[in-house]
């Protein structure tokens, strides 16, 4: 009940506590004092200065008050929220053992998944203030100043024209250490700079800075199996072949059906082993361009969702050419934790009525359900020993395909070398990798 009534009170907040009015406010001040100090320049009079300033008292005072009314009710409106905020988790986590914290020991990790996500939402000066502040000081003499303010490198970097690409700079674990310094390079910040930069081009319907990032990383993308140039690539033909209707453009050589035509001339060449069929169908529907909607290619035309699509294709892939998720793990991880609270709280009120405890180490004693978006497979159990691996024990892939445990392989091989329990394949133990489930 405590979180249904907390996601009333966010409704409420967002239906009143709007800035727009104030600064819709601000800005008639502005115009206001623009068009007196206008006035006054035209004329080059005395008088006239001393006219428009008396004039301009009462209008400029009134706005203001009601500049400050629209402020005050929107600090009111988010200090009621902020008290339910209070409230609700008072009460929740009042039911919540309290003896033990079982992330205290982890403090460097959640500190690293709080500054990734400030650098992967682009906040490049709240992130570098907070990696100086969380880092441990000790320099004793160090000047207050040099321990809050982050370098102005940092707070504002440079971004080139075309910033590093993901082939230039991969990002694994071993490049994230503990020491949350790292994470203040220019060339982290220079990528996630380069994919807001190029989201932003996406939303505004411009995709030529994704083609030229999708055609200079081809090699890797291709080998991940991607088709994110070419679902580039038909999209722009595609913006391109609705002409006028959709872009706003007249129809010449480089827009409309001509200009599509010979988009696809001087790109699709390198599509045909792999999307013959999807070209051939782009060029057929020419034929039907006076009534597409309603031809057999109507909806391969349909690009309403199409930007969004791609966007997110987009991301996914910048993300997983560093070597990272597509989604930050600690909004998933925010996310998930919020969807299992309340059932969590009620788990706890229960077995302590009853007069029970939770014995379960390591893992939840009840089954959350959670968005699809957020279901990840992580245990897997070894077929020949029927034990769930474990961080010693990690799952390995065979180059047959199989997947064993690690200490069951240890066990078939003789010497160096093994044979499948599953198949007729034999090999070495060093061609088995871990795999991360």
């Amino acid at each position: 009940m405590a979180f249904l009534q907390l996601q009333e009170d966010l409704e409420k907040l967002t239906r009143s506590a709007k800035l727009s009015d104030a600064v819709q406010d601000v800005d008639k001040i502005i115009d206001r004092l623009t068009a007196a100090r206008d006035r006054v320049a035209a004329a080059n009079d005395p008088h006239t200065t001393s006219l428009t300033l008396t004039k301009l008292q009462n209008p400029i005072k009134e706005e203001l008050d009601g500049l400050n009314s629209n402020l005050n009710h929107v600090y009111r409106a988010r200090n009621e929220f902020n008290k339910s905020l209070k409230s609700a988790f008072s009460k929740a986590m009042g039911t919540l053992p309290t003896d033990h914290d079982p992330m205290e020991s982890q403090s460097p990790l959640i500190n690293r998944a709080i500054a990734m996500h400030l650098l992967r939402e682009g906040q490049f000066g709240v992130a570098s203030m907070f990696i100086n502040e969380a880092q441990p000081q000790t320099d004793a003499t160090q000047s207050p100043q040099s321990q809050t303010e982050p370098p102005a490198s940092i707070l504002q970097p440079e971004i080139s024209p075309r910033s590093p690409t993901p082939a230039d700079t991969i990002i694994t674990d071993a490049d994230i250490p503990s020491d949350l310094t790292a994470l203040q390079s220019q060339a982290l910040q220079f990528s996630f700079a380069d994919m807001y930069s190029t989201l932003s081009a996406i939303k505004s319907h411009n995709l030529l800075p994704a083609i030229c990032w999708a055609r200079e990383n081809h090699v890797e993308l291709e080998a991940r199996g991607s088709n994110l140039e070419f679902e580039l690539c038909k999209l722009q033909f595609i913006w391109l072949f609705k002409g006028s209707s959709v872009n706003g453009l007249p129809d010449t050589s480089e827009n409309g059906i001509q200009g599509a035509l010979q988009y696809a001339r001087d790109n699709f060449g390198r599509f045909q082993q792999r999307h013959l069929r999807e070209i051939q169908q782009l060029s057929c529907a020419m034929v039907y361009s006076q009534n597409l909607p309603d031809s057999p290619y109507g909806p391969l035309f349909d690009i309403s969702a199409a930007f969004e699509d791609v966007a997110s294709s987009f991301t996914r892939e910048f993300c997983s050419l560093l070597g990272l998720s597509a989604e930050s793990p600690l909004y998933v991880a925010a996310t998930a934790g919020a969807l299992a609270l309340p059932l969590l709280v009620k788990y706890t009120t229960k077995t302590k009525a009853k007069g029970t405890e939770w014995t379960t180490a390591n893992e939840l004693a009840f089954e959350t359900p959670l968005p699809r978006s957020m279901m990840y497979h992580s245990i897997f159990v070894c077929p020949v020993s029927k034990e769930q691996t474990t961080e010693t024990n990690p799952p390995v892939i065979l180059p047959c395909g199989h997947v064993l445990a690690r200490e069951s392989l240890q066990k078939l091989c003789k010497g160096t070398r093994y044979k499948c329990p599953y198949c007729p394949s034999e090999g070495l133990v060093k061609d088995a990798k871990e795999i991360i489930l």
